[in-house]
């Protein structure tokens, strides 16, 4: 019995390390752009991409680079992706991106600061502070648990 308990934690453990491997490998997959209809867009000086539907959509988005903070929006128990979201990202000055019918996917460019953001759909606001810095991405997933 220990054997066997013994064994299943390596499985699940060479799981785990294996899992963000395969992740990425999925995303560098090649795209079809001819389905691909994201285009880079700019609000306040800020550039951005909103988007994500169809598999090869979200790749395209997901393979992009130059953008510090991505945005992920979803629902339900499948966390199935959603493009109906408002957006507002605001440093301490205020708005300096509002987007409506968002998602699921958005990428933004920001100057390094402090930002708060929230996302709201069906009236439902989520809400995450975030510090952006010279370098790097952060990653904010909002998700609502129903999807009505």
């Amino acid at each position: 019995m220990k054997f066997a308990h013994a064994f299943m934690l390596s499985l699940v453990a060479i799981g785990a390390l294996a899992f963000p491997a395969m992740l990425n490998a999925a995303s560098l997959e090649p795209v079809d752009s001819s389905g691909v209809q994201v285009q880079q867009q700019e609000q306040n000086g800020i550039a951005y991409l909103s988007g994500g539907i169809g598999e090869d959509e979200a790749k395209a988005i997901q393979q992009t680079t130059g953008y510090n903070l991505h945005m992920t929006f979803s629902v339900g128990p499948k966390d199935e992706y959603i493009p109906d979201v408002e957006l507002l990202v605001q440093n301490a000055q205020g708005p300096v991106l509002t987007l409506r019918q968002a998602g699921p996917l958005v990428y933004v460019q920001l100057p390094p600061g402090k930002y708060t953001v929230v996302a709201t759909r069906n009236g439902e606001a989520k809400r995450d502070t975030t510090d952006i810095a010279s370098a790097g991405a952060r990653n904010l997933v909002f998700h609502w648990n129903s999807s009505e």
